[in-house]
């Protein structure tokens, strides 16, 4: 996108908003898939949790790709855009067996990833399909706090427990269709995901009967200019002559899966703000903008790196800023980061926006979330409203409580 459009658009819809380009989104896509494209059977489910909006899910399943989902609202989300039951995988942790089941009668594939609900479910209901995650004990990601593949991971049963897995799978005699494992994100050396993915192999070789093999995602993609990124074309020329090896061992064509979802949207995502003051303490220069981590926290949750543009004076004299928020906590986006000069009044773009972004965004200090558009054959589409105040106090129940006890008291 160019800096006039994504200018237009703040100017006729405010700010902050969210900004996404679908031809981005649809690119990544079909990069992935013709990394892969000598592999018969390729599923790619796109994960729900980067982001949720019902117009971008209805992208994904335009392009092909079904839906990774963690919970059964996305599930519900999924069906509202259309997807169908049999293109979702539903790959929870930590939920009841209750929520389980709910989803497993909408006929959505499970992927079960601890023992004990694994017998509960296998016990109660044998002849459904379920999918059993591991947890290869191996740290793809570059950053600990989005890896989880290590061993003390919550995610995923440990290989260690294997022995486990077929005792139960022989006790209750029920049906594993597919082996699945994710080791984290910004997955940078594609030889350790190789490495990975044979102990998936392995694991695989225990069952008889698969339909799949899900490698889950983790991909990383460049947050500035001449960052490294993951080679999905080495690793799909790589990973394709394993996967169609094995398949010719197991005697059985199996679909090779993913879950992508910073791969295709993060690139795809800009954060519009505006410039509410720009302020000069002793030795920093401060650009306040009208946000706050309340609409963009990975900077302050994960230490990530979002580059930071001035739309309105892009080719201005650069200087350094720290880019702060409205919120009435410590909320620094960038600490003496090089932008070209800002004005009060400018608006800044943050750039690889798309993922786990708005789907994180909340109503710290009662502010409202943005609006958020996808800008789409050349146009820009509102695809939700910004927030009133009315959506504040909607789900807020108004007691008649303390009046009582004035007149309790007096």
């Amino acid at each position: 996108m160019e800096n006039k459009n994504l200018l237009a658009i703040a100017r006729e819809f405010g700010s902050p908003v969210y900004v996404y380009d679908s031809s981005k989104i649809s690119s990544q896509y079909n990069r992935l898939t013709d990394a892969f494209k000598n592999v018969k059977r390729l599923k790619l489910n796109y994960a729900v949790k980067a982001l949720s909006n019902l117009a971008i899910l209805k992208l994904m399943n335009s392009l092909g790709a079904g839906l990774d989902t963690v919970s059964i609202q996305e599930v519900k989300l999924g069906l509202l855009a259309g997807v169908k039951p049999e293109d979702i995988i539903f790959t929870p942790n930590g939920v009841s067996l209750e929520e389980i089941e709910q989803v497993s009668a909408m006929g959505v594939q499970i992927n079960i990833d601890n023992l004990s609900i694994l017998e509960q479910f296998g016990t109660k209901h044998p002849s459904v399909p379920v999918c059993i995650r591991v947890n290869p004990h191996v740290m793809a990601g570059g950053n600990s706090n989005i890896s989880v593949g290590h061993i003390d991971s919550k995610f995923g049963i440990s290989i260690h427990q294997i022995p486990h897995i077929l005792r139960i799978v022989e006790n209750t005699g029920m049906n594993i269709n597919g082996i699945h494992m994710h080791t984290g994100s910004d997955i940078l050396d594609i030889d350790v995901f190789l490495y990975a993915s044979e102990i998936l192999f392995d694991t695989a070789k225990n069952f008889n009967n698969l339909d799949f093999i899900d490698f889950g995602s983790g991909f990383k993609v460049p947050y500035k200019t001449g960052d490294i990124e993951t080679n999905i074309e080495e690793f799909g020329k790589k990973l394709t002559k394993r996967f169609n090896t094995f398949c010719a061992a197991y005697g059985k064509e199996l679909t090779l899966g993913f879950e992508p979802g910073k791969f295709l949207v993060s690139e795809a995502g800009y954060f519009l703000a505006n410039v509410n003051v720009v302020k000069q303490t002793t030795s920093t220069v401060f650009a306040g903008i009208d946000s706050g981590f309340n609409h963009l926290i990975r900077p302050m949750l994960y230490n990530s790196h979002h580059e930071i543009i001035n739309i309105s004076n892009p080719e201005g004299r650069e200087r350094f800023y720290s880019v702060v928020g409205y919120i009435c906590e410590t909320d620094t986006f960038a600490t003496n980061r090089r932008i070209s000069e800002i004005t009060e009044g400018d608006i800044i773009a943050f750039k690889n926006a798309g993922a786990y972004c708005f789907s994180m965004a909340s109503n710290y200090n009662s502010r409202f979330r943005p609006a958020e558009i996808l800008w789409h054959n050349e146009e820009a589409h509102l695809i939700r409203k910004r927030e009133t105040f009315d959506d504040l106090t909607k789900n807020q129940v108004d007691v008649d409580i303390f009046s009582k006890v004035s007149e309790s008291i007096s």
